[in-house]
């Protein structure tokens, strides 16, 4: 599968939620900002809900910003969703998506290779990175600085042959910067 083929794929997933044949999903990851612009926002939301009405699966995170907004979208496109934490899965981070949490582990999955009880420690992220792109078909940067752990998880993708995917915007935007790049490039 997908996650056999990753440099250094996860012993063992821990899941909360539902199981996936992600194999079988046209599963899209979708990454970003923890402070994005209210236009970066609308992206990620719309992006998620459009993805969920098309029936693909929408892969994120946890954090603030992008990956909240996406994974919204895609509940409220109807679709289910999959967060990927960097700690355990029953380690809500942060800790004011409870909601978000909930929502998406009744509607569809949260992921991650460590224990429960994990916390979730900053050097954790940029490793769970290769588990969300190497679950995914391909990955859509919404906003980003040039280096971030959206950039992590963009090179990551790369590495694995995943289909990329970069949102445009001003020129004169800070996290409009990442994707900008990547789109020249």
């Amino acid at each position: 599968g997908r996650l056999r083929e990753i440099a250094a794929p996860p012993a063992v997933l821990y899941i909360r939620g539902r199981v996936f044949r992600f194999d079988e999903e046209a599963a899209i990851g979708v990454v970003g900002s923890r402070d994005p612009s209210p236009y970066g926002e609308r992206v990620a939301a719309q992006l998620g809900l459009e993805l969920a009405r098309s029936g693909a699966l929408v892969l994120s995170g946890l954090a603030q910003g992008i990956d909240a907004a996406a994974l919204k979208g895609a509940l409220q496109g109807g679709g289910p969703a999959v967060s990927v934490l960097a700690g355990g899965v029953d380690v809500v981070y942060p800790r004011r998506n409870q909601g978000l949490y909930e929502d998406v582990a009744a509607a569809g999955a949260i992921l991650s290779e460590n224990p429960p009880g994990t916390p979730p420690e900053g050097w954790r992220f940029p490793i769970r990175n290769r588990i969300l792109s190497g679950l995914c078909l391909g990955v859509v940067a919404v906003e980003c600085r040039p280096h971030s752990g959206t950039m992590i998880t963009v090179d990551r993708a790369l590495e694995q042959n995943r289909d990329l995917f970069a949102v445009p915007g001003n020129i004169d935007a800070p996290m409009s910067q990442g994707p900008n790049l990547l789109i020249q490039q």
